[in-house]
C-alpha cells in the first residue's frame, strides 16, 4: 500500500485510508464495474457532491473500468482500493479541471435531464474554455477557476466482466441499437406486472440510448429522423406510467414537445388532455380532448367519460372549497359573539 501512495503522490494525488476494506486487491481489467460512493469537496470543506445525499437519491456511482470515463482519475484512483475501502483522495488541479461538465451530467441524471442537457457539442477541453453558463453557480465558478478537489470514495461493489448486464451508458452505438426492443420489452413486461416505477425506469434507459444516438445526428436527417419515431411510443409510455405515478407537469412537457412535432398524435393530445385535467386546466383539457375526438372519432366514449370524470373532480372540490369557508366564517361569527 505504500507503494501505491507513492506512485499516486508522483501524480500529483494524495491518498488517505480512512477504513482499510477486505481482501485482496482487485485486478480490474477493463470491462470489470466498479460501484462506489463519492463525496466531492474543495480544500476547506466545503461539499459540492455527495452521492449518499437525499437529492443524490442515495445512488452509488457505477464506472466500466477502459470506457474512457471523462474524468480519468476516478478510473485512476478506484484501482487502489479494496471493497469496502473508503479512502479519501486530494488531487492536484490537472486531475480536476473536467469535474464541473462530469459533475453536471451526474445532477442532470439525477433531475431526470438529459446527462448531455446545457452543454456544447465540442471537446471537453473546449467546454473548460467556453463562457457557457452550467447551470449551476458552484460548478461555473470551479469551471471559470479550476481548483484541487478532495475525493472521499467508498468502494461497494467489484464485478467481473460477464458477471452483469451492462449499463446504457456504457455501451457501444450498435449495443445501444440492439438492447432498446429488449428494454422495451421489459418494460412492457413490468408494466402488465403493476410495476410502473420499473416499467418507466425501462421506457427511460431506451429512450437515453435512442437520445444518445440521435445527439450525433444532424436534427431533420433521415437517421435523426428514423430515431425520433423509435422513441416516440416509449416516450408515450414513458407518460403513461408518469400519469399513473400523479406525475402531471412531467407528462405536460413530453406530450407538448410531441404534439409540437407530431401534430396529429392522437395518444399525445390524449395523455396530454389527462394531465391537463389533472392539474385542473379545464379549458386546455377541452381542447385537448376534442382533437383526439377530431383525429379518432371512435375515441369519443372514452373522451366523454375522461370529461365526466374531470366535472365530478371539479364539482367535488367546488364543494370542499365551500364548506371550508363556510367553516371559516361559521368559526369566526362565533368567536365574535361570544
Amino acid at each position: 500500500m505504500e507503494e501505491i501512495a507513492v506512485a499516486l503522490s508522483a501524480e500529483g494525488i494524495q491518498k488517505k485510508v480512512i477504513s482499510p476494506g477486505r481482501g485482496q486487491l482487485s485486478a480490474f481489467a477493463d470491462g470489470t464495474k466498479v460501484k462506489f460512493h463519492y463525496r466531492t469537496s474543495l480544500l476547506d470543506g466545503t461539499v459540492l457532491d455527495d452521492s449518499r445525499m437525499e437529492e443524490c437519491h442515495c445512488k452509488p456511482m457505477e464506472l466500466i473500468m477502459g470506457k474512457k470515463f471523462k474524468l480519468p482519475v476516478w478510473e485512476r484512483i478506484v484501482t487502489t482500493m479494496k471493497e469496502g475501502e473508503i479512502s479519501e483522495f486530494t488531487c492536484d488541479t490537472k486531475h480536476t479541471a473536467l469535474y464541473p461538465l462530469v459533475s453536471q451530467s451526474l445532477r442532470n441524471i439525477r433531475a431526470g435531464k438529459d446527462p448531455l442537457e446545457g452543454q456544447r457539442h465540442c471537446c471537453g477541453i473546449a467546454q473548460i474554455h467556453s463562457h457557457h453558463s452550467s447551470g449551476h453557480h458552484d460548478l461555473d465558478e470551479l469551471q471559470a477557476t479550476p481548483k484541487p478537489l478532495v475525493f472521499t470514495l467508498e468502494l461497494l461493489q467489484v464485478l467481473e466482466t460477464g458477471t452483469f448486464q451492462l449499463d446504457t451508458w456504457a455501451m457501444t452505438d450498435e449495443e445501444k441499437m440492439e438492447a432498446v426492443p429488449q428494454i422495451h420489452e421489459q418494460g412492457n413486461a413490468l408494466f402488465k406486472q403493476g410495476d410502473v416505477v420499473g416499467a418507466g425506469e425501462n421506457y427511460y434507459n431506451a429512450i437515453a440510448c435512442l437520445k444518445n444516438l440521435q445527439m450525433k445526428e444532424r436534427a431533420g436527417d433521415e437517421h435523426w429522423i428514423k430515431l425520433d419515431v423509435l422513441m416516440t411510443p416509449l416516450l408515450l409510455n414513458y407518460c403513461q406510467c408518469k400519469l399513473m405515478q400523479g406525475q402531471f407537469y412531467e407528462v405536460l412537457d413530453h406530450c407538448s414537445s410531441l404534439i409540437s412535432k407530431y401534430d396529429d398524435n392522437v395518444k399525445a393530445y390524449f395523455k396530454r388532455g389527462k394531465a391537463h385535467a389533472a392539474v385542473w386546466n379545464k379549458k386546455e383539457a377541452r381542447a385537448d380532448f376534442a382533437r383526439v375526438v377530431e383525429l379518432d372519432p371512435s375515441l369519443a366514449p372514452s373522451v366523454a367519460r375522461e370529461l365526466r370524470a374531470m366535472e365530478e373532480r371539479i364539482r367535488g372540490k367546488e364543494e370542499e372549497e365551500k364548506g371550508r369557508y363556510k367553516n371559516l366564517f361559521g368559526d369566526n361569527a362565533t368567536a365574535t359573539t361570544g
